[in-house]
């Protein structure tokens, strides 16, 4: 699916630094370690997030060779489990790929998001979903990538196709430093306003994305519930932008 470009050769992946997989899972039992070794097949670091599961997913992930398994004795959120593994990945890398347990990512398109990083710049690269208006894509998350893309740029961030995308490479250290207070979901919307606002780039490259009908696909997004946190959030966003804005700079 990669787009005519750049040839992804090692060379080129050594040139822009150290690369390691971030991969926060919640009650993934059924398919996260499945993720875990399609993943590890590309050779970087892999951490796995263990946020508080309440099934097998720490059984099901801990006797795979060769990663590096961070627990929460609680659920705390993806922002907060993305936090953890940028923490313990950024000693070893300089960048960290992170993509959803559930399954629905190629980890084969990080090579795509590692292609797009321009020479010498630190930036977020974010995965856009091609085929998000396929027939089995689910209805919220069609219209919530149109309702947070919107928003994110009314808040000030970059206009994106796919701000909801969790496919993405974050510079190390430059996002744990970043003033996001979202600890959820929403941490993947604000975290792009925040960098924006302190001058980050934040790009897109293009990735497939697999909803399968009727599948084993895992989502804890909750409509009613992240639509309010997302919309709260969203509001905290502009009223900062538009009553101070000199502390943004």
């Amino acid at each position: 699916m990669r787009k005519a470009g750049k040839k992804i050769t090692l060379s080129l992946i050594n040139s822009k630094g150290r690369f390691a997989f971030v991969i926060p899972a919640y009650n993934h039992a059924a398919c996260v370690a499945q993720v875990i070794r399609r993943t590890k097949k590309l050779g970087f670091p892999v951490f796995v997030v263990n946020d508080g599961s309440t099934d097998n997913t720490y059984d099901e992930i801990r006797n795979i060779p060769g990663i590096r398994i961070i627990s929460h004795e609680k659920n705390m959120g993806k922002g907060a489990a993305l936090r953890s593994g940028f923490a313990a990945a950024a000693s070893d890398a300089d960048w960290a790929i992170t993509i959803d347990a559930d399954g629905q990512h190629h980890p084969e398109d990080a090579l795509n998001l590692i292609a797009a990083i321009p020479k010498s710049t630190r930036a977020i690269v974010v995965g856009a979903r091609e085929g998000m208006q396929g027939e089995h894509v689910p209805w919220t998350s069609r219209f919530g990538r149109k309702f947070s893309n919107f928003w994110v740029w009314v808040s000030g961030g970059p206009l994106l196709s796919d701000s909801q995308s969790g496919m993405r490479i974050y510079p190390l250290p430059e996002v744990t430093v970043l003033p996001v207070k979202a600890q959820r979901f929403q941490f993947e919307v604000e975290v792009l306003v925040q960098a924006k606002r302190k001058g980050l780039p934040v790009l897109e490259a293009p990735v497939r994305v697999d909803y399968n009908p009727g599948g084993a696909r895992i989502s804890h997004f909750r409509p009613f519930v992240d639509f309010v946190r997302n919309s709260l959030t969203f509001t905290r966003l502009i009223f900062t932008r538009i009553f101070f804005p000199y502390h943004l700079l």
